[in-house]
């Protein structure tokens, strides 16, 4: 049982669909108290109403618990959206842009940052088969438009951004180069926002979310 009225907020800093779970309940002004864990140490109590042992995790006062990042997203927005994100999001493009990256991409993006780890393959085999399964839509689109939905931001941009994050990590000398100027001016437009720091805030384990 919780001791306190706010839904606890279980997440990992650095996972991309905690990063995306966090950006939506901060938009939507949710009061959460987050539980910043350690993969190597799992709460007990997170483990309790979440045996998969993977976050996010969001755990309400009155007994609701979502497992999943976009189910928390879409909760935290359905009560309060005032960017408007969900305007787009049941698109079937939209749809697809997601399901495409939590699928395809997210599977060869793990390979293209691991390669070691999967060597039938070079890493740039991997990141061949991640530009074509995704990123070569994303630059597309994002060269008509600049954002994944249109004038503005929604869903999608938030749930696939911090997977491209990783991507461009992977090898940031080769993403600097002119091949895909719409794609990267879109994630540094995130990576500079205010949204975006406030989430990934080292201290901010050490409060509320909001």
């Amino acid at each position: 049982m919780q001791a306190t009225s706010k839904p606890l907020l279980y997440s990992y800093r650095r996972c991309p669909y905690a990063m995306r779970a966090r950006m939506a309940l901060w938009c939507a002004g949710m009061q959460v108290d987050l539980v910043e864990i350690s993969l190597r140490d799992k709460p007990t109590a997170m483990l309790k109403v979440s045996p998969k042992g993977t976050v996010p995790v969001l755990h309400c006062a009155d007994g609701l618990v979502l497992e999943e990042s976009l189910a928390i997203m879409r909760w935290a927005l359905g009560q309060h959206d005032p960017q408007g994100w969900l305007l787009q999001a049941d698109q079937p493009e939209q749809l697809k842009l997601v399901q495409l990256n939590d699928s395809d991409f997210k599977h060869w993006l793990d390979r293209y940052k691991y390669a070691e780890r999967y060597p039938e393959f070079g890493a740039e085999y991997y990141r061949e088969q991640a530009l074509a399964c995704l990123m070569v839509e994303l630059e597309r689109r994002l060269t008509l438009t600049p954002y994944l939905g249109g004038q503005t931001a929604c869903l999608s941009d938030v749930a696939i951004f911090p997977f491209v994050r990783q991507f461009a990590a992977v090898d940031p000398v080769w993403f600097a180069q002119d091949l895909w100027p719409a794609t990267r001016a879109w994630l540094e437009g995130w990576l500079q926002s205010a949204l975006f720091k406030r989430v990934m805030d080292k201290n901010l384990a050490a409060r509320s979310l909001v």
